[in-house]
């Protein structure tokens, strides 16, 4: 999946694949993570938001199944 790299103090970047609804962000840490069945509309929330790592952990951090890459 191809990633856009973000501004963030959390995050290197982040990839959606609309038609499958998954979402990969990229840690500073390294770690590579996949969020599956995430709307559309929380992919491009999380890409405008001011505080990345704030709207991830918001919105999208326990709330979909993931697994570490």
């Amino acid at each position: 999946m191809n990633r856009i790299m973000v501004k963030s103090s959390n995050l290197v970047s982040v990839g959606y694949d609309s038609s499958t609804h998954v979402l990969e962000v990229e840690f500073q840490t390294g770690s590579i993570y996949r969020y599956y069945s995430v709307p559309e509309p929380i992919y491009q929330g999380l890409m405008i938001a001011p505080s990345k790592g704030e709207y991830l952990h918001d919105n999208i951090l326990n709330q979909y199944k993931f697994v570490e890459v």
